[in-house]
């Protein structure tokens, strides 16, 4: 068995309503590669939610109360802490600089996914803002409905390509009990997010009783590895050799029922 991924190189900086099917295809072009059937595509967050407009300036936010105790438990801006609540189900875990939350899309993640690197100010679009003002105060929030958005972008790559292929988009996560993140699946279309794998025999004929495979995040660790994690402009990684089968899946799939949690 072999896996291949590839980073595409030569990507242009993403902005609001860039048409990124489009502009993968010719990087891969570009990078010498031509899709295959049951090929698939890796998306950074960062570069979904910027195409779907997905930046807020926190000058325009107003704390809530709750919000307000909150930065002061944690040493967090207020007006981010509002943004945070507005985007989880439930907060599970604060200590200073850090809020655990239930995102609204059901996982569990550090300050509901909300970064503040690698977000370039959006051009101005028609408003009185330039794209040079408050650069520091631009957040960039995940994207609305992930799996919606890998649909979207498999149907359109599919289209254009004539190839079935699948799609993940991906995020940078901590762990329980574990130190450092990696990449997590947070929407795919077109590939399993868990591979059932009880009742098939181990190499001895014993009968697995309880495996089942998050391959889905398992591929967008490896995705991360290519992407890199600072400056390296390659949101967009080319994989090659998947073993499972593609098929139709959600995230609800990796999401595990809270009565299951261990860990709350």
């Amino acid at each position: 068995m072999s896996l291949t991924l590839t980073a595409l190189s030569g990507l242009p900086i993403i902005r609001h309503g860039d048409d990124v099917a489009d502009i993968v295809l010719s990087a891969s072009r570009e990078n010498g590669i031509a899709l295959h059937d049951n090929d698939i595509l890796a998306f950074a967050q960062k570069i979904v939610s910027k195409a779907e407009g997905r930046t807020v300036n926190l000058t325009t936010v107003v704390p809530s109360p709750r919000a307000l105790e909150l930065a002061r438990q944690t040493e967090k801006d207020p007006r981010l802490v509002e943004l945070i609540l507005q985007e989880s189900n439930d907060v599970l875990r604060t200590r200073i600089g850090a809020i655990i939350v239930e995102h609204r899309l059901g996982f569990i993640c550090a300050n509901a996914g909300i970064d503040h690197s690698n977000v370039d100010p959006p051009l101005a679009t028609g408003d009185h803002r330039k794209a040079s003002e408050n650069a520091e105060e631009w957040v960039l929030l995940l994207p609305q409905n992930p799996d919606k958005s890998a649909e979207k972008m498999r149907e359109e790559i599919e289209s254009k390509s004539g190839k079935r292929i699948g799609i993940l988009i991906i995020d940078s996560h901590g762990r329980a009990w574990r130190n450092g993140t990696v990449g997590s699946a947070i929407g795919i279309a077109g590939i399993p997010g868990l591979e059932d794998l009880r009742g098939k025999p181990d190499l001895f004929g014993y009968r697995l009783q309880v495996t089942q495979v998050g391959v889905a995040d398992e591929l967008a660790a490896a995705a991360s590895l290519v992407m890199g994690q600072a400056a390296e402009g390659t949101p967009v990684v080319h994989v090659r050799g998947f073993p499972y089968a593609l098929r139709e899946s959600s995230m609800k799939e990796l999401i595990r029922p809270k009565e299951q949690d261990l860990f709350r």
